[in-house]
């Protein structure tokens, strides 16, 4: 009897560990509709530190419109410790202070929809200005079921979802792939969407690329949560316990 009861223990704990292989492989349907995917380009939000470049044919007329460089061979960042000391930011009104021009709106534009405007505005001071623009706080944050979670500096402003989980060291295997919660935070509202990277769908995905400032969060599964409440005393039980049907075990043969 006690051997039967032991067998059925063993059968249960081999059950529950053949787990779905679809559960943990990315991408595992079939095939993938092909949809052609716009090219990403983020848009400004308040909040963002923005690094303005003015170039002309006259270099001490465009002088002006340029913040002193500071240290260009490092990078701000989190991940160095080092803050961002010059920029103009994206005020609560989605305005920059421009030298000269004074106030200019930026709010929900493109990089290069900024630019143009900018250089329309400084048509009057420059001849055929050049202006670059980039998003110098562009971060975003992987929390969870991951082996290195944390806050990453994105150079280039331009990231997918696998990328940003790359970075994050992957998925641990108890990290839930279908229900990765994404947070974006659109100039003060924020929205949640829950992502499957088990479907080849989220290649298509409108969020497959990440806005600045998203927050991933990878939901642990039901063992993890199982194995983080059980208490000391539980565990003790369950080996006095398996203790016990051993010694029983020996005694009755």
């Amino acid at each position: 009897m006690i051997k039967h009861f032991i067998q059925t223990i063993l059968l249960i704990i081999i059950i529950q560990s053949c787990a779905s292989p679809k559960k943990y492989v990315y991408f595992n349907q079939s095939e993938l509709k092909s949809e052609s995917m716009n090219n990403f380009n983020p848009v400004l939000k308040t909040g963002d530190l923005l690094m303005i470049q003015v170039y002309s044919s006259n270099i001490e007329t465009s002088e002006p419109f340029n913040l002193p460089v500071g240290n260009t061979n490092v990078r701000a960042g989190y991940s160095n410790g080092i803050a961002a000391t010059s920029g103009y930011l994206v005020n609560q009104n989605g305005e920059i202070d421009f030298p000269l021009i004074g106030k200019i709106n930026v709010l929900n534009m493109s990089t290069i929809d900024a630019s143009e405007l900018i250089k329309s505005k400084l048509d009057i001071y420059l001849s055929n200005p050049i202006v670059n623009i980039q998003i110098q706080n562009f971060k975003i944050t992987v929390l969870g079921e991951v082996r290195n979670p944390g806050t990453f500096q994105v150079p280039n402003e331009r990231i997918t979802l696998i990328e940003a989980l790359g970075l994050a060291g992957d998925l641990t295997i108890n990290g839930v792939r279908k229900n990765i919660v994404l947070i974006r935070d659109n100039n003060g509202i924020k929205k949640e969407v829950v992502l499957d990277i088990t479907s080849k769908e989220i290649l298509n995905s409108e969020f497959y690329y990440l806005s600045q400032n998203d927050v991933l969060y990878v939901s642990p599964n039901q063992a993890k949560i199982n194995s983080s409440t059980m208490s000391t005393s539980y565990g003790m039980f369950i080996s006095i316990a398996s203790l016990l049907i051993t010694t029983i075990n020996v005694l009755t043969k």
